[in-house]
């Protein structure tokens, strides 16, 4: 073999050898980017009421493939910062709920002997929580549950389903400012082949003789 081909044939091994290499590192990024967490930042937003101003600022969400890596779920961790500025309110007593059936009523807001702030999450699985949706009850058509934030929170989520995601109330039993501010809380959403969408909501409810219900709505986003 001449001198000249046994160069050319180890040139032909290095670039051969550089090109896998790349291929292998590629494939690598490709893998994390895949696997990567996604930020989500949402506007903030206020809404007024009778006897209440409510604002939500600071909100953004974290989406994460499941650790279940079954294609059909993702985790979102949810942040935020609800603030409901209340300027009139009788004096209320904590007592049992009085809705329906002794139960939350739409967007988990329930009369229950006081005044009070609620904040959450609408989420859906193939449902779009447009606005549009949302004045026509959100439900329509739909199965619609609910279940309250504690640790970590999972929902089997069929099409078409939406369920709301209590993340914290307090009772107003005075006027006054009341906050509530939530960091990095998990939802792991199970279920849902398709798409997958959520919307915060804080609700306020003035009991009394003018009994007043104020709901401020998010912006929707994806949860892939």
């Amino acid at each position: 073999m001449s001198e000249n081909r046994t160069v050319g044939l180890r040139r032909a091994a290095r670039v051969a050898g550089v090109a896998a290499a790349a291929s292998v590192a590629f494939g690598l990024l490709s893998t994390g980017a895949a696997n990567a967490d996604t930020f989500v930042p949402l506007p903030d937003g206020q809404k007024v009421g009778p006897g209440v101003t409510i604002t939500r600022t600071g909100e953004h969400a974290v989406i994460s493939p499941s650790l279940s890596a079954n294609g059909a779920g993702r985790t979102a961790w949810l942040s935020g910062k609800a603030v409901a500025d209340v300027t009139a309110t009788p004096d209320g007593t904590v007592g049992p709920n009085n809705g329906p059936k002794n139960g939350p009523g739409s967007d988990n807001s329930s009369t229950h002997g006081a005044s009070q702030i609620n904040t959450g999450y609408l989420i859906g699985c193939q449902v779009n929580i447009s606005d549009s949706a949302v004045s026509a009850g959100v439900s329509g058509g739909v199965s619609l549950t609910g279940a309250n934030a504690g640790g970590s929170i999972g929902l089997n989520l069929g099409p078409g389903q939406v369920t709301f995601v209590q993340v914290n109330s307090k009772d107003i039993l005075k006027p006054g400012t009341y906050s509530i501010d939530y960091q990095d809380v998990p939802v792991d959403v199970q279920g849902c082949a398709g798409y997958a969408q959520a919307r915060a909501y804080t609700v306020v409810e003035i009991i009394g003789d003018n009994y007043s219900k104020t709901t401020l709505y998010g912006q929707p986003f994806s949860l892939g």
